[in-house]
């Protein structure tokens, strides 16, 4: 190796030791001074929230956090078990409500479909003669939003509930704990990478269409803070078609949503994969709340080695 390459690696070595090192001071300012990006009556405030929101420093943070969970993991077996208990109870809870998007999107298309060709009507109307403000072509429109509900929000609890395909050509001959590092190094070299590429992408494509002047992934904090002297609300009301949905912004919410969904089951996966790693194979699915009575493990019959 090189003179240069070696000063290359020693620079990304300490780039990332100190990245870390900042990222302490970091979230110790932010959870001090919350005014400094919450109060977004302050134009500065908000363009500080979309900036950090998308930036190394935040990267730095969510890696600390995830570094302490692990050693407290390490330290605490049932500390461990608790956060993928919690995580995996967040990503439950959120999929079984939004799934009931499905059959309202089922009902909805129902109504639809007799106020159009049934009834010829252009508008939906409650008792009395209230018109509602939007009419049929804004609804009709409006069901793809419970798709992309189902889609963004239920994406962690489809993997909980390991519908999510596997291709395992090598991972199912693998012995258990095999198959254990498996899943850890895919949660922190597959998963994670992909969700802050995927988060970089979407969080500014998110405030793109939400205000005005557009900022980018490429702005530094000193542009993002001159841009805040003219920075106003620009939400994305436009429809597809004349009198269509007008709130495609949420579509754009969503996305967000989703990424930050699939950090967390990465690193509930990971915690989880750690767990029964140390446990020994008796814990494999161990509190894992799987929907139907038949597929349910309850976590008395569960031991640990």
């Amino acid at each position: 190796m090189d003179t240069e390459s070696s000063s290359g690696l020693l620079s990304g070595i300490l780039w990332f030791f100190q990245g870390l090192l900042y990222s302490v001071v970091n979230l110790f300012t932010a959870i001090s001074n919350p005014q400094l990006w919450l109060d977004w009556s302050d134009k500065k405030a908000l363009m500080r929230f979309i900036y950090y929101g998308g930036s190394t420093e935040l990267f730095f943070v969510f890696l600390l956090c995830f570094i302490i969970i692990i050693l407290a993991g390490l330290l605490s077996q049932r500390f461990l078990w608790g956060f993928v208990r919690v995580t995996e109870g967040i990503s439950n809870s959120v999929g079984r409500l939004v799934a009931w998007a499905g059959l309202i999107m089922v009902i909805q298309q129902v109504v639809i479909v007799f106020l159009q060709r049934i009834f010829a009507r252009p508008d939906i109307v409650i008792g009395f003669g209230i018109p509602i403000e939007y009419g049929v072509s804004w609804f009709a429109e409006e069901l793809k939003l419970y798709n992309a509900a189902i889609i963004c929000l239920c994406i962690s609890y489809t993997f909980v509930q390991q519908g999510h395909v596997r291709v395992d050509l090598f991972y199912a001959p693998a012995s258990f704990r095999k198959k254990k590092i498996i899943d850890m190094c895919g949660a922190a070299f597959f998963m994670v990478p992909m969700a802050v590429l995927m988060w970089m992408y979407s969080w500014f494509f998110m405030w793109r269409h939400l205000i005005t002047p557009k900022v980018s992934a490429s702005d530094k904090i000193e542009l993002m803070l001159r841009k805040a002297r003219v920075v106003k609300w620009n939400v994305e009301t436009i429809g597809f078609s004349a009198n269509g949905f007008t709130a495609y912004f949420l579509f754009k919410v969503l996305m967000v949503a989703m990424v930050a969904f699939i950090f967390l089951q990465a690193i509930s996966f990971f915690c989880r994969s750690l767990a029964e790693y140390r446990e020994g194979k008796d814990s494999e699915g161990k509190y894992l709340d799987l929907d139907g009575k038949d597929n349910a493990v309850p976590a008395d019959q569960k031991t640990t080695t």
